[in-house]
């Protein structure tokens, strides 16, 4: 692996798609422009999110946002995670889906959200995305420079049992397109990607939209990148912004070398076990 630029586009996103199409554009070449090899967009980046018009702003695969993105990868020579999408199967099934793309415009990953966000904190926020979307079944990892990188989505960071499958698959990195709100940001959103940086020793690339006050569902912002020590690197406040950064595979194999987690688990007491018809790792499309 070398050290490898990154960026995380953390983009204003609004009612109008055709607007949020280009506002991703915009950056995603002003962060190839400055360097980058690995971009990310965030979760929903093309649409608001509002489970209740998922259907309204749902797309095929291919379809004008798979498209826009492939465009982007190929344009600027850059492996591109496009954030997330609602994707809308031949069955009419809607899922919350990341799609990335390689510099030659191959889609080398495809993730479709697991772990649905489904919760009610009384008086602050309801949110039951399980009532429009279905859930995904597949883990993706997917390879840049030497790099292995692990896909989750937002409330998949919750659940520490993906990430470490993620890494016995061989993750270095793990990028999170994320849309955490303002109750859930400011309990969890920085300890939980430290923490996951610190369980699975890689770096954590979380990716949420800038903070959009005429949106009814108001993301937290905070884009972060996390080395293996769970050391915050570059952070956003709450503006649209591109946080930039570096990958740096001594810094993994470091922090790997003075605390061999995965050597020292004690497999004969307890393990993180998948199901093979249920968790793939998926590398080719």
């Amino acid at each position: 692996m070398d050290k490898m630029p990154v960026a995380l586009c953390q983009m204003r996103v609004g009612e109008d798609k055709s607007i949020n199409l280009d506002t991703a554009q915009k950056m995603v070449a002003k962060a190839a422009e400055k360097g980058a090899r690995l971009i990310v967009l965030p979760e929903i980046f093309n649409s608001p999110y509002e489970a209740a018009r998922f259907s309204q702003y749902s797309e095929p695969i291919p379809g004008p946002s798979s498209q826009l993105l492939q465009d982007l990868a190929c344009q600027y020579q850059v492996t591109l995670v496009g954030g997330s999408i609602i994707e809308r199967d031949p069955q009419g099934k809607l899922f919350n889906t990341c799609l990335v793309y390689a510099p030659d415009g191959s889609m080398v990953g495809k993730y479709r959200k697991i772990h649905l966000f489904d919760v009610n904190i009384p008086g602050k926020i309801r949110f039951q995305e399980s009532a429009t979307l279905s859930p995904g079944h597949n883990l993706t990892l997917f390879s840049v420079q030497g790099w292995q990188v692990a896909v989750l989505i937002c409330y998949d960071i919750r659940f520490p049992e993906l990430l470490r499958l993620a890494v016995l698959a061989g993750a270095d990195a793990i990028v999170v397109p994320a849309a955490f709100n303002l109750t859930t940001g400011p309990l969890h959103w920085d300890l939980l990607m430290r923490s996951r940086a610190v369980d699975s020793q890689a770096y954590v690339m979380a990716c949420s939209p800038a903070l959009n006050q005429a949106a009814s569902y108001k993301a937290w912002g905070h884009s972060m990148l996390v080395d293996p020590r769970g050391t915050v690197l570059a952070q956003a406040g709450q503006e649209e912004v591109i946080v930039q950064g570096e990958l740096d595979p001594q810094a993994v194999e470091r922090v790997r070398s003075e605390f061999p987690l995965l050597i020292q688990r004690r497999t004969d007491l307890y393990d993180t076990v998948a199901r093979q018809e249920a968790v793939i790792i998926r590398k080719e499309f």
